[in-house]
Order: structure tokens, then sequence, then C-alpha cells
């Protein structure tokens, strides 16, 4: 499965609603026909998109419109796919100054968290 996912198709912003809930529909794990935000990270991390955990997190959030925690609709679906047009095709300096701040966020919690651990040594 690991092998297929490498050599699948992206998607891109040719492709169709259709498409597009087809490619989405490989990662379903559970075969519910729903996707989870655990779903959709690692469709996210298939692509190598940075900070792909919080993507998925903000996606459910905009997308979930009964706040169920699923993308399972064909409105859900069309409002992801929406989101997907917007950041592929036109990207957004304010998402990458966010993420920028969040990797910086990030490296600096983790020297901290490295300068007390190696304290309480």
């Amino acid at each position: 499965m690991a092998i297929m996912r490498c050599i699948d198709v992206q998607p891109s912003n040719e492709m169709t609603v259709d498409e597009f809930k087809a490619w989405l529909r490989r990662f379903d794990a559970d075969h519910d026909g729903r996707i989870n935000q655990e779903e959709l990270k690692e469709a996210l991390h298939s692509l190598r998109v940075r900070f792909g955990w919080w993507k998925a997190r903000q996606g459910m959030k905009e997308a979930d419109c009964n706040h169920d925690g699923q993308i399972e609709n064909a409105k859900e679906i069309e409002k992801l796919n929406q989101l997907r047009d917007l950041r592929i095709s036109q990207p957004n300096a304010s998402i990458l100054a966010e993420e920028k701040s969040l990797e910086s966020q990030l490296n600096n919690a983790l020297e901290e968290e490295w300068y007390w651990l190696q304290r309480s040594r």
C-alpha cells in the first residue's frame, strides 16, 4: 500500500470534484465512506505538505459543517475541495507567514524543553 501511495497521482487544480473524492477515498483507512482528521492528515502527508497535522485540523474546522469530526457528505467534500483549490492555486502570504510563525513557536518550545531537560540532570 505504501508503494501505491508513492506512485498515485497527486491532486491538482485541474481535478474535478469527483476525481478529488476518488483521491481522498484512498485515505479512508476504515472504509466507512467518511474522512476523519487522522485520515485527512495522512492524505496531506502523502503530498509532503508541511504541518500536515495542523492543516488537517484547520481543514476539518472549516469543512466539517455538522462538527462530528468527519467529512462525509457532498457539501463537506465540496468545501474541502474549495479549500484545496484556494491553497494549491494561490500560495497565500498570510498562510506562509503563519507556517513560519508556527515553526518558530515549535522550535522555541523544543529548545525550552531541551533546556529544562538538560538542567534537571
